[in-house]
Protein backbone atom coordinates (compact mmCIF):
# COMPACT_ATOMS: atom_id res chain seq x y z
CA UNK A 1 0.00 0.00 0.00
CA UNK A 2 1.47 3.35 -0.82
CA UNK A 3 2.71 6.05 2.02
CA UNK A 4 2.32 9.09 0.13
CA UNK A 5 0.70 12.21 2.04
CA UNK A 6 -1.03 14.98 1.27
CA UNK A 7 -0.18 18.81 2.68
CA UNK A 8 -3.03 21.11 3.29
CA UNK A 9 -1.80 24.63 4.06
CA UNK A 10 -4.91 27.50 4.85
CA UNK A 11 -3.94 30.92 6.33
CA UNK A 12 -7.81 33.15 6.66
CA UNK A 13 -8.22 35.93 8.47
CA UNK A 14 -7.46 34.74 12.17
CA UNK A 15 -6.07 31.23 11.95
CA UNK A 16 -2.78 29.92 9.97
CA UNK A 17 -3.78 25.92 9.31
CA UNK A 18 -1.56 23.02 8.23
CA UNK A 19 -2.80 19.73 7.89
CA UNK A 20 -1.47 15.85 6.73
CA UNK A 21 -3.63 13.36 5.65
CA UNK A 22 -2.62 9.88 4.35
CA UNK A 23 -3.87 7.55 0.88
CA UNK A 24 -6.75 6.50 2.94
CA UNK A 25 -7.61 9.99 3.52
CA UNK A 26 -7.05 9.83 7.35
CA UNK A 27 -5.84 12.36 9.56
CA UNK A 28 -2.02 12.33 10.12
CA UNK A 29 -1.37 15.96 11.22
CA UNK A 30 -4.12 18.67 12.07
CA UNK A 31 -2.28 21.26 13.45
CA UNK A 32 -2.79 25.18 13.69
CA UNK A 33 -3.12 28.96 15.68
CA UNK A 34 -5.35 31.63 16.13
CA UNK A 35 -3.74 35.16 15.50
CA UNK A 36 -3.76 38.05 18.14
CA UNK A 37 -5.88 40.27 18.38
CA UNK A 38 -5.42 43.30 21.11
CA UNK A 39 -8.84 42.89 23.65
CA UNK A 40 -11.43 45.41 22.85
CA UNK A 41 -9.80 45.15 18.84
CA UNK A 42 -12.72 44.03 16.82
CA UNK A 43 -10.00 42.26 14.10
CA UNK A 44 -6.81 42.74 12.32
CA UNK A 45 -5.49 44.40 9.08
CA UNK A 46 -5.36 41.84 6.38
CA UNK A 47 -1.33 43.41 6.36
CA UNK A 48 -1.00 42.36 10.16
CA UNK A 49 -2.84 39.03 9.06
CA UNK A 50 -0.06 38.62 6.80
CA UNK A 51 2.21 39.94 9.05
CA UNK A 52 1.25 37.30 11.64
CA UNK A 53 1.02 34.45 9.40
CA UNK A 54 4.47 34.74 8.26
CA UNK A 55 5.58 33.86 11.68
CA UNK A 56 3.48 31.03 12.65
CA UNK A 57 4.09 29.29 9.15
CA UNK A 58 7.70 28.58 10.27
CA UNK A 59 6.01 27.42 13.78
CA UNK A 60 3.88 25.01 12.84
CA UNK A 61 5.96 23.78 9.95
CA UNK A 62 7.94 23.03 13.36
CA UNK A 63 5.57 21.31 15.32
CA UNK A 64 4.22 18.86 11.83
CA UNK A 65 7.19 17.39 11.41
CA UNK A 66 6.70 17.31 7.74
CA UNK A 67 7.88 13.81 6.33
CA UNK A 68 9.45 13.07 2.92
CA UNK A 69 6.44 11.18 1.20
CA UNK A 70 4.14 14.17 0.19
CA UNK A 71 2.66 13.63 -3.24
CA UNK A 72 1.16 16.85 -3.65
CA UNK A 73 0.13 20.33 -1.58
CA UNK A 74 -3.29 21.60 -1.44
CA UNK A 75 -3.57 25.65 -0.92
CA UNK A 76 -6.39 28.09 -0.08
CA UNK A 77 -5.52 30.80 -2.14
CA UNK A 78 -8.79 32.39 -2.17
CA UNK A 79 -11.91 33.07 -0.19
CA UNK A 80 -14.68 31.61 -2.00
CA UNK A 81 -14.66 29.73 -5.73
CA UNK A 82 -15.63 33.03 -8.14
CA UNK A 83 -13.47 35.19 -10.26
CA UNK A 84 -12.04 38.08 -8.14
CA UNK A 85 -12.77 36.41 -4.71
CA UNK A 86 -9.49 37.59 -2.77
CA UNK A 87 -7.55 38.81 0.47
CA UNK A 88 -4.44 39.23 0.80
CA UNK A 89 -3.62 37.11 3.70
CA UNK A 90 -4.10 34.00 1.78
CA UNK A 91 -0.89 34.55 -0.32
CA UNK A 92 1.16 34.09 2.89
CA UNK A 93 -0.04 30.37 2.77
CA UNK A 94 0.07 30.30 -1.12
CA UNK A 95 4.01 31.36 -1.05
CA UNK A 96 4.58 28.94 1.16
CA UNK A 97 2.98 26.16 -0.50
CA UNK A 98 4.59 26.87 -3.90
CA UNK A 99 7.96 27.07 -2.74
CA UNK A 100 7.50 23.39 -1.13
CA UNK A 101 6.15 22.20 -4.40
CA UNK A 102 8.25 23.52 -6.63
CA UNK A 103 11.31 22.10 -4.39
CA UNK A 104 9.92 19.01 -4.41
CA UNK A 105 9.33 19.01 -7.81
CA UNK A 106 4.96 17.96 -6.98
CA UNK A 107 2.45 19.47 -8.05
CA UNK A 108 0.43 22.33 -5.85
CA UNK A 109 -3.57 22.46 -5.98
CA UNK A 110 -5.42 25.62 -5.02
CA UNK A 111 -8.73 25.93 -3.78
CA UNK A 112 -10.54 28.38 -2.20
CA UNK A 113 -11.45 28.59 1.31
CA UNK A 114 -14.85 27.92 1.11
CA UNK A 115 -14.14 24.26 -0.40
CA UNK A 116 -11.78 23.78 2.23
CA UNK A 117 -14.67 23.73 4.85
CA UNK A 118 -16.96 22.12 2.41
CA UNK A 119 -14.72 19.39 2.25
CA UNK A 120 -13.59 18.97 6.47
CA UNK A 121 -17.28 19.01 6.69
CA UNK A 122 -17.76 16.20 4.47
CA UNK A 123 -15.23 14.19 6.32
CA UNK A 124 -17.69 11.63 7.64
CA UNK A 125 -20.64 12.14 5.11
CA UNK A 126 -21.21 11.28 1.99
CA UNK A 127 -23.20 13.31 -0.29
CA UNK A 128 -22.92 12.77 -4.20
CA UNK A 129 -25.81 14.69 -5.33
CA UNK A 130 -26.59 18.47 -4.71
CA UNK A 131 -27.17 19.37 -1.55
CA UNK A 132 -27.35 22.89 0.48
CA UNK A 133 -24.84 24.10 2.70
CA UNK A 134 -24.72 26.88 5.29
CA UNK A 135 -21.13 28.71 5.89
CA UNK A 136 -21.11 30.44 8.69
CA UNK A 137 -18.74 32.17 9.99
CA UNK A 138 -16.51 35.57 11.06
CA UNK A 139 -16.92 37.18 7.99
CA UNK A 140 -19.44 34.93 5.83
CA UNK A 141 -22.85 33.94 6.17
CA UNK A 142 -24.30 32.16 3.25
CA UNK A 143 -26.70 29.65 2.48
CA UNK A 144 -25.04 27.97 -1.03
CA UNK A 145 -26.35 24.79 -3.46
CA UNK A 146 -23.42 22.74 -3.78
CA UNK A 147 -22.59 20.14 -7.04
CA UNK A 148 -19.33 18.14 -6.01
CA UNK A 149 -17.62 17.21 -8.54
CA UNK A 150 -16.28 14.27 -10.08
CA UNK A 151 -13.95 11.79 -7.81
CA UNK A 152 -14.49 14.56 -4.99
CA UNK A 153 -12.03 17.09 -6.37
CA UNK A 154 -14.15 20.05 -5.37
CA UNK A 155 -17.33 21.51 -5.54
CA UNK A 156 -19.25 23.93 -7.90
CA UNK A 157 -21.19 26.49 -5.68
CA UNK A 158 -24.29 28.67 -6.37
CA UNK A 159 -24.82 31.79 -4.04
CA UNK A 160 -28.54 31.49 -2.83
CA UNK A 161 -28.91 34.18 0.10
CA UNK A 162 -26.70 35.92 2.20
CA UNK A 163 -26.12 38.95 4.45
CA UNK A 164 -26.63 42.20 2.93
CA UNK A 165 -24.41 43.86 5.64
CA UNK A 166 -22.71 42.85 8.73
CA UNK A 167 -22.23 38.40 9.18
CA UNK A 168 -23.54 36.47 11.88
CA UNK A 169 -19.97 35.95 13.06
CA UNK A 170 -18.96 40.12 13.31
CA UNK A 171 -22.23 40.75 15.05
CA UNK A 172 -20.90 37.90 17.60
CA UNK A 173 -17.66 39.56 17.85
CA UNK A 174 -18.85 42.98 17.76
CA UNK A 175 -21.04 42.36 20.76
CA UNK A 176 -18.86 39.76 22.34
CA UNK A 177 -16.19 43.16 22.44
CA UNK A 178 -18.89 45.51 23.87
CA UNK A 179 -19.45 42.97 26.77
CA UNK A 180 -15.33 42.69 27.22
CA UNK A 181 -15.01 39.59 26.16
CA UNK A 182 -11.36 38.22 23.86
CA UNK A 183 -11.84 38.34 20.36
CA UNK A 184 -12.96 35.70 18.09
CA UNK A 185 -16.01 36.12 21.34
CA UNK A 186 -17.96 33.03 19.61
CA UNK A 187 -16.91 30.37 22.68
CA UNK A 188 -16.86 33.25 25.74
CA UNK A 189 -20.44 34.25 24.46
CA UNK A 190 -21.94 30.64 24.50
CA UNK A 191 -20.44 30.52 28.11
CA UNK A 192 -22.26 33.16 28.81
CA UNK A 193 -25.70 32.64 27.46
CA UNK A 194 -25.66 28.97 28.96
CA UNK A 195 -26.55 31.19 31.41
CA UNK A 196 -29.36 32.87 31.05
CA UNK A 197 -32.71 32.39 31.08
CA UNK A 198 -33.72 33.51 28.04
CA UNK A 199 -35.54 36.85 29.13
CA UNK A 200 -34.53 38.82 25.95
CA UNK A 201 -34.93 38.54 22.23
CA UNK A 202 -33.80 40.14 19.08
CA UNK A 203 -36.27 40.31 16.08
CA UNK A 204 -34.95 37.88 12.99
CA UNK A 205 -32.47 38.84 10.67
CA UNK A 206 -34.09 36.92 8.04
CA UNK A 207 -35.44 38.88 4.87
CA UNK A 208 -36.72 37.68 1.74
CA UNK A 209 -33.73 39.78 -0.07
CA UNK A 210 -31.12 37.79 2.67
CA UNK A 211 -29.81 37.59 6.32
CA UNK A 212 -29.49 41.40 7.78
CA UNK A 213 -27.61 41.41 11.12
CA UNK A 214 -26.89 45.00 11.37
CA UNK A 215 -30.48 45.68 12.88
CA UNK A 216 -30.11 42.94 15.57
CA UNK A 217 -26.79 43.89 16.45
CA UNK A 218 -27.23 46.95 16.78
CA UNK A 219 -30.48 45.88 19.14
CA UNK A 220 -28.31 43.86 21.13
CA UNK A 221 -25.07 46.95 21.69
CA UNK A 222 -28.20 49.24 23.03
CA UNK A 223 -29.45 46.75 25.42
CA UNK A 224 -25.48 46.17 26.62
CA UNK A 225 -25.67 50.24 27.07
CA UNK A 226 -28.58 49.96 29.06
CA UNK A 227 -26.84 48.11 31.29
CA UNK A 228 -28.54 44.26 30.55
CA UNK A 229 -27.28 41.28 31.81
CA UNK A 230 -24.75 40.45 29.87
CA UNK A 231 -25.55 36.28 29.74
CA UNK A 232 -29.09 37.73 28.57
CA UNK A 233 -27.67 39.74 25.58
CA UNK A 234 -25.60 36.71 24.77
CA UNK A 235 -28.25 34.20 25.07
CA UNK A 236 -30.31 36.68 22.46
CA UNK A 237 -27.50 36.91 20.15
CA UNK A 238 -27.10 33.36 19.38
CA UNK A 239 -31.14 32.72 19.66
CA UNK A 240 -31.39 35.30 16.25
CA UNK A 241 -28.50 34.02 14.65
CA UNK A 242 -30.54 30.09 15.06
CA UNK A 243 -33.80 31.66 14.35
CA UNK A 244 -32.63 33.83 11.40
CA UNK A 245 -31.04 30.80 9.79
CA UNK A 246 -33.88 28.63 10.64
CA UNK A 247 -36.34 31.04 8.40
CA UNK A 248 -33.83 31.48 5.60
CA UNK A 249 -33.32 27.39 5.34
CA UNK A 250 -36.75 26.50 5.26
CA UNK A 251 -37.70 29.12 2.89
CA UNK A 252 -34.30 28.19 0.12
CA UNK A 253 -34.69 24.24 0.59
CA UNK A 254 -38.55 24.72 -0.72
CA UNK A 255 -37.52 26.89 -3.26
CA UNK A 256 -34.60 24.35 -4.13
CA UNK A 257 -36.39 21.24 -3.81
CA UNK A 258 -33.36 20.03 -1.51
CA UNK A 259 -33.22 19.08 2.46
CA UNK A 260 -29.96 17.84 2.99
CA UNK A 261 -27.98 20.57 4.46
CA UNK A 262 -24.39 20.52 5.37
CA UNK A 263 -23.88 23.23 8.16
CA UNK A 264 -19.99 24.23 8.72
CA UNK A 265 -17.49 27.50 9.74
CA UNK A 266 -17.03 28.61 13.07
CA UNK A 267 -20.40 30.01 14.23
CA UNK A 268 -21.62 26.73 13.23
CA UNK A 269 -19.55 25.25 16.31
CA UNK A 270 -21.80 26.70 18.60
CA UNK A 271 -23.64 23.91 20.61
CA UNK A 272 -26.68 26.04 20.95
CA UNK A 273 -26.71 27.69 17.42
CA UNK A 274 -26.91 23.64 17.06
CA UNK A 275 -29.47 22.49 19.11
CA UNK A 276 -31.98 25.24 18.39
CA UNK A 277 -31.38 24.36 14.61
CA UNK A 278 -31.88 20.45 15.19
CA UNK A 279 -35.18 21.76 17.27
CA UNK A 280 -37.05 23.68 14.78
CA UNK A 281 -36.30 21.73 11.52
CA UNK A 282 -36.30 18.03 12.79
CA UNK A 283 -38.27 15.71 10.51
CA UNK A 284 -38.03 18.87 8.40
CA UNK A 285 -34.78 18.81 6.81
CA UNK A 286 -31.59 16.77 7.53
CA UNK A 287 -28.60 18.64 8.53
CA UNK A 288 -24.89 17.54 8.48
CA UNK A 289 -23.29 19.18 10.80
CA UNK A 290 -19.06 19.68 10.32
CA UNK A 291 -17.33 18.25 13.68
CA UNK A 292 -16.95 21.29 15.85
CA UNK A 293 -13.11 20.91 15.67
CA UNK A 294 -13.77 21.10 11.69
CA UNK A 295 -15.92 23.80 11.98
CA UNK A 296 -13.21 26.46 12.64
CA UNK A 297 -10.97 27.23 10.61
CA UNK A 298 -8.61 24.23 9.34
CA UNK A 299 -6.10 22.90 6.50
CA UNK A 300 -8.01 19.41 6.65
CA UNK A 301 -10.12 19.58 3.70
CA UNK A 302 -7.76 21.92 1.48
CA UNK A 303 -5.29 18.24 2.42
CA UNK A 304 -8.51 16.22 1.39
CA UNK A 305 -9.11 18.31 -1.31
CA UNK A 306 -5.40 17.93 -2.91
CA UNK A 307 -5.32 14.25 -2.41
CA UNK A 308 -8.36 13.40 -4.55
CA UNK A 309 -7.41 15.90 -7.20
CA UNK A 310 -3.85 14.12 -6.90
CA UNK A 311 -6.02 10.72 -7.22
CA UNK A 312 -8.36 12.11 -10.49
CA UNK A 313 -5.20 13.74 -12.04
CA UNK A 314 -2.73 10.27 -11.62
CA UNK A 315 -5.87 7.89 -12.85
Amino acid sequence: MSTFSYLGIDTSCYTTSLALVDEEGSVIADERTVLPVALGEHGLRQSDGVFHHVRRLSQLFQQIDLPANIAAVGDSSQPRPNKGSYMPVFLAGLAVGAGLANMGKIPLYKFSHQEGHIAAGLQNTIMSEDFLAVHLSGGTSEVIRVTPRSAGTGFSIELLTGTTDLSAGQMVDRVGVALGLPFPAGPYLERLATQASGTLSLASAATSSGLSFSGPCSAALRLVEQGETAAEVAFAVLRVVANSLEKSLRRVADEQGLNHVLLVGGVISNQLIRERLQHRLAGRLSLHFAEPRLCTDNAVGIALLARAQHHAHCS
